[in-house]
C-alpha cells in the first residue's frame, strides 16, 4: 500500500474516532441560528489554540482574506506565544477571544477520568479555576470577559456543563471538525471546507503549524467566498443544536 494510501485511511479512522464520546461524555454539536437580514450562506469558523505553537500562515490567510473567526485560546497558549497573541490583538475586526481553558485539562470531573489520554479534572473546584484562569487573561487582554468556553477535547459531562453555565458561560459547540486536531492532510481538510453548509461552525487549530490546516484553508477558503459563503464570529449569532 502507498504512503499516500496508509495516510488516507489514517485520516479516515481519526476522524471517525474523534467524535466518540465516552459513554459519560457529551460531546456538543451546534450550528448558527442567522439573524433575519444576514447573508443566507453564513459560516462560523473557530479555532482552537490549545497549546503548542502560533500557525502564522493560517492567520495571515485569515487576514488577507478578510475571513473573522472566533479564537478559542488557553492561558497556556497565550502565555508561550506572545507574538502570535499581538497579531490577534491587532484585528479585533476580525478575531474574537474566547475561553478554551487555563491549561487545556478537559472539562469532565472525577478521577481516573480520561478523555483522549487526558486527564479530567479531579474535582469542581478544578474545573472553575480552568476555566476562571483563561477568562481573566482574555479580560485584561481585550478588555471584554468572553461569553464562551470550549474545553479541552470538546467533550463534557452533565456535572461540568452544569457549572460552566451556571458561571455564566456558553459552552460552544460546532458541526465540522475540519482538521481533526489538525491531523489530517491538506486534501481531507479542505473536502470537509468545501461540503460545509449554511449554519456550520467551522473547529480547527491554529496552534499546529506543522500540520496542513493553513495550507487547506488558503486554498478552499477563496472557492468558498466566491460561491457566496460569509463568515461570522459567534458573539454576532446565536447557537442551537445541531
Amino acid at each position: 500500500m502507498s504512503r499516500s494510501a496508509i495516510a488516507f485511511l489514517l485520516g479516515l479512522m481519526l476522524s471517525a474516532t474523534v467524535s466518540a464520546a465516552p459513554g459519560w461524555g457529551v460531546e456538543v454539536h451546534d450550528r448558527l441560528v442567522v439573524p433575519s437580514g444576514a447573508p443566507t450562506k453564513t459560516v462560523a469558523i473557530t479555532l482552537d489554540a490549545c497549546g503548542g505553537a502560533f500557525d502564522a500562515s493560517l492567520i495571515e490567510t485569515l487576514v488577507n482574506l478578510r475571513v473573522p473567526a472566533t479564537v478559542f485560546v488557553t492561558k497556556k497558549w497565550l502565555d508561550h506565544n506572545p507574538t502570535g497573541t499581538a497579531v490577534l490583538l491587532a484585528h479585533p475586526d476580525l478575531f474574537e477571544l474566547e475561553d478554551h481553558g487555563t491549561s487545556h485539562v478537559p472539562a469532565v470531573i472525577g478521577k481516573g477520568r480520561r478523555v483522549y489520554g487526558i486527564a479530567a479534572e479531579p474535582d469542581a473546584a478544578h474545573l472553575e479555576e480552568e476555566v476562571t484562569g483563561a477568562a481573566q487573561v482574555i479580560r485584561s487582554l481585550t478588555g471584554h470577559a468572553p461569553a464562551f468556553f470550549r474545553g479541552a477535547t470538546a467533550i463534557y459531562d452533565a456535572q461540568s456543563m452544569q457549572i460552566i453555565r451556571s458561571m455564566g458561560y456558553q459552552v460552544a459547540g460546532f458541526s465540522v471538525n475540519a482538521d481533526a486536531g489538525a491531523s489530517l492532510s491538506e486534501a481531507q481538510i479542505s473536502a470537509r471546507l468545501r461540503a460545509v453548509q449554511p449554519g456550520d461552525i467551522v473547529i480547527a487549530h491554529m496552534n499546529k503549524p506543522a500540520g496542513a490546516t493553513a495550507e487547506a484553508f488558503a486554498a478552499t477558503l477563496p472557492s468558498l467566498l466566491d460561491r457566496g459563503y460569509r463568515f461570522v464570529t459567534l458573539s454576532g449569532v446565536r447557537l442551537q443544536p445541531a
